[in-house]
């Protein structure tokens, strides 16, 4: 058994906090870099190189890719060998409570526009601290924990959706709801997408399997040839909308479509979009 200390935790997430407001990833660096090789679109051309160039210079600059630096949503695989040591003033601290306490740091010390506010519908007043933050668990195996941070801006987060087919309901007749929703998503989502999609599973799993397949870098391949076909059939049409980069028209409405699946009732087919614009924030620390 491994005992981690709180500070532990509450350091790495904020240094997860600046760097993920701060470092486009790599990965989605480069999709967005072998889109412009294909776009058509001059106008699209140029917006695209200008969205590069804003990437290359938050990360030089150590500016913030995007003024909306989101939902702080954390996933969590726990090692089951692992424990927390408490501090002394808190001694019920939990991991949780260590996560949205370097939430906090994060968004205080990397200069990050606090976006959460208490309550949805009466008074909605600000927190202050973009806490508490959205945050899923995982047990696994080992004496590790490993903390993924996801800043979701509003705006794709708005145009996400969920649907709950008919069993009987086909690849093509999916495969339209879907390119639907980025349709109806266009310039507001600040596109060019990452088009996250959950099928299976039930009500919540399909929606949380949506926005955990944003988490597959980009390029990978998926698991079962099926949703290989899938995916890229997908991405072309959903490129054939002509929505392209911002909305302004284009080759380039989405640099890529992933797809994760759970088994799920006879009965049933959740199926889940999660939109994400082309600023795809996130970063890992594993402790």
């Amino acid at each position: 058994m491994r005992t981690i200390l709180f500070e532990d935790i509450v350091l790495a997430v904020e240094k997860l906090c600046i760097q993920a407001a701060h470092e486009l990833p790599v990965d989605v660096l480069g999709a967005m870099t072998n889109a412009l090789k294909y776009e058509s679109n001059p106008r699209a051309r140029d917006i695209l190189s200008k969205l590069i160039e804003n990437a290359t210079i938050a990360r030089d600059e150590f500016i913030p890719i995007c003024q909306d630096t989101g939902v702080a949503v954390a996933f969590v695989e726990i090692g089951q060998s692992l424990t927390m040591a408490a501090p002394a003033n808190f001694a019920d601290a939990t991991i949780t409570d260590a996560i949205n306490a370097g939430i906090t740091l994060g968004y205080e010390k990397g200069y990050l526009r606090k976006s959460i506010v208490n309550e949805p519908l009466d008074k909605r007043q600000n927190t202050q601290t973009n806490t508490p933050a959205v945050i899923h668990y995982d047990f696994v195996a080992g004496e590790k924990i490993k903390i993924t941070l996801m800043p979701k801006g509003g705006g794709c987060e708005n145009k996400s959706q969920f649907k709950m087919f008919k069993p009987t309901a086909d690849k093509a007749e999916v495969m339209g709801w879907i390119t639907e929703v980025v349709k109806n998503a266009g310039a507001d989502a600040c596109p060019p997408f990452v088009v996250g999609v959950g099928l299976g599973g039930n009500f919540e799993r399909s929606c949380l399997l949506a926005k955990k397949a944003l988490l597959r870098e980009m390029g990978t391949i998926n698991s079962e040839p099926f949703y290989v076909r899938m995916e890229e059939e997908l991405l072309k049409q959903i490129n054939s909308l002509g929505i392209g980069p911002q909305g302004l028209g284009g080759d380039t409405t989405a640099i890529g479509v992933l797809i994760e699946t759970a088994p799920c009732h006879i009965a049933s087919l959740p199926a889940a979009v999660n939109i994400e614009c082309h600023a795809h924030r996130h970063k890992s620390v594993t402790i």
